[in-house]
């Protein structure tokens, strides 16, 4: 039987880990304007507020598969701004090495190195969800796998 994506996490107030830094770089690239410091303080729970009522959702301040499905934003090869780095941030969340300059840079730009980390991302989830495509795209399904925590450790 084939596999499924890891559900999207709930992730509220409080919360100082990852996703956080994610979500604050979605959230910047909505043109809401928070400190990507990986805590998920009183201004990211306004911007996430505010997010929430401008795109008619529940403004609950908790950010569940509705809030992250609006907030995602498609990225590729040629993209650039925070988006991006949210990508790259999920790419530097997985580096275990302990060493940030060892992983995929978080520079905004959807160059090579970004477009070969998400195509093998990509590839190592299609073994176990084969409708994930392998496109080298940042689209929904792979959004959701790297904000799910899908292959980290």
């Amino acid at each position: 039987m084939a596999g499924t994506l890891s559900p999207w996490p709930e992730i509220r107030k409080g919360v100082k880990e990852h996703p956080v830094p994610t979500l604050q770089y979605l959230l910047r690239a909505r043109n809401r304007p928070v400190a990507v410091d990986g805590e998920f303080g009183p201004k990211t729970d306004a911007a996430v507020r505010a997010f929430q009522q401008e795109k008619h959702l529940t403004v609950d301040g908790i950010v569940g598969p509705n809030t992250w499905g609006a907030l995602i934003i498609e990225v590729k090869r040629g993209s650039q701004g925070d988006a991006v780095r949210g990508v790259q941030e999920e790419f530097q969340f997985r580096n275990l090495s302990g060493d940030p300059s060892k992983g995929l840079a978080v520079d905004g730009d959807f160059g090579p190195k970004t477009e070969t980390a998400v195509r093998e991302f990509q590839t190592a989830i299609h073994a176990d969800v084969p409708s994930m495509a392998i496109d080298g795209i940042a689209g929904p399904m792979t959004w959701q796998a790297l904000v799910s925590g899908m292959l980290s450790f």
